[in-house]
């Protein structure tokens, strides 16, 4: 057929499909503008050439084009580089319509009875959280993710430090406009501060819990100085995040061969979902964010806090919510003084908080505690009030709420109902 109608057998096709996942990587993307960016030919002829990728080259990744290039020149274009090329167009192909058909649901009210994961590698890992273990990032091509990671200086960043980079962007992204910093020890903080300035919420933080803060990984909400870089001399710390660095903060980090100096952008307040392996599936679900919304707050106590431990409880409750269930943060001055993470029991978190507190020199009284769901017992309560804690937030919603008040109130104690729990498990 070809012969008779003069035409020239096809050899390569090599297609760059419409960026739309680009398009919707964007704030505010407008349904019209997504759909102008659907890809119809392209993905047709991609599909076209990798079926048929014995006789015709499909080429769908212009970071492919050198090496193609070289094997055509050398004539050593094999069949396993075709089944290679042609495997990678599938995939290419699936991973734009998956992200068509998420785009296109993302508004529902419930998550779709289909959905498909598109996940391109970005790097492959050392080993997973063991050394047993394979591991690689994967990236979902969503704007300001991993993808967006810039590393300045140090060793290869590690599958643990990469889920310590995750919480620590967690936790600090409550706090937009003010000078924030996390100190993250397996996912958790065990540190946290405000400041007036970079360097001033970095001697805040550490203060929480310099020894746990050995080893760490310590993220910023804003630009790092040579200040706060010559204050962090002299911690042993796996890694620093932050959305920028001054160049000559970065000179002074160099100092340590080994350091990770890691710039990525800071999260932003557009929906995204959340991924959890289970045997055979996946559970998925709103990825979680902290409101500023108060409307449903309350304060369920005969007394009502102060003007500083309205300031405290508003951090405390945004600080806690990076914190491992069972949590429970100790605050004075917008800072962390104590954290009880991942506690079986809510009274022992209680206890925990209390107790670091004390351990690194801080004095509880006085200062404010937030609870990352309800106290179930008023026991967690009095071992708040014997500390001199003066002040608590915490959703509210047990079936001994009441008891749970007059113990506050028994106390001369203040407390503040959210309405809204935030575990993290």
């Amino acid at each position: 057929q070809l012969e008779a109608h003069g035409v020239s057998p096809i050899d390569l096709v090599a297609v760059n499909l419409y960026p739309f996942r680009e398009t919707v990587g964007k704030p505010n993307v407008k349904l019209e503008e997504a759909i102008e960016q659907i890809d119809i030919g392209g993905p047709s002829m991609l599909r076209s050439a990798a079926k048929n990728h014995q006789f015709v080259l499909p080429v769908v990744d212009p970071r492919d084009y050198d090496r193609i290039l070289d094997l055509l020149r050398t004539n050593q274009v094999t069949p396993q580089v075709r089944l290679e090329l042609a495997s990678k167009v599938f995939s290419h192909t699936a991973a734009y319509d998956a992200a068509i058909a998420q785009f296109l649901t993302k508004d529902a009210d419930a998550l779709p009875p289909m959905m498909g994961l598109a996940l391109q590698r970005v790097q492959t890992l050392r080993y997973g959280e063991n050394p047993v273990q394979r591991a690689a990032l994967y990236s979902t091509g969503e704007g300001r993710g991993f993808d967006e990671l810039r590393q300045l200086h140090g060793k290869e960043l590690s599958f643990n430090n990469l889920l310590d980079i995750e919480g620590a962007a967690m936790a600090i992204a409550p706090w937009p406009d003010r000078p924030a910093c996390a100190i993250i020890k397996h996912t958790t903080p065990c540190g946290i501060a405000l400041g007036t300035s970079v360097e001033d919420a970095y001697r805040r933080a550490l203060a929480t819990d310099s020894t746990s803060a050995f080893g760490s990984v310590v993220a910023f909400n804003t630009i790092v100085d040579a200040a706060t870089a010559e204050a962090m001399h002299d911690l042993f710390v796996e890694v620093i995040v932050a959305p920028r660095f001054h160049d000559d903060a970065v000179t002074v980090f160099k100092r340590k061969k080994n350091l990770r100096v890691v710039e990525l952008p800071l999260t932003d307040s557009r929906p995204a979902l959340d991924f959890k392996r289970v045997r055979g599936g996946l559970l998925i679900q709103d990825r979680f964010a902290v409101s500023a919304d108060e409307s449903d707050w309350s304060v369920a106590t005969e007394r009502k806090p102060s003007e500083t431990e309205w300031r405290d409880l508003r951090f405390a409750w945004a600080a806690v919510a990076a914190v491992k269930s069972n949590a429970i943060l100790l605050a004075k001055d917008e800072a962390a003084i104590g954290i009880g993470a991942g506690q079986m029991s809510r009274v022992d978190a209680a206890f925990l908080a209390t107790h670091k507190a004390r351990d690194a020199g801080h004095d509880p009284e006085g200062a404010v505690l937030a609870s990352d769901a309800f106290f179930p017992f008023a026991d967690g309560v009095e071992q708040a009030a014997d500390a001199g804690i003066t002040a608590i937030i915490q959703p509210g919603g047990s079936v001994r709420d009441n008891e749970v008040i007059a113990a506050a109130n028994a106390h001369g104690m203040t407390m503040v109902f959210t309405g809204r729990r935030q575990f993290r498990h």
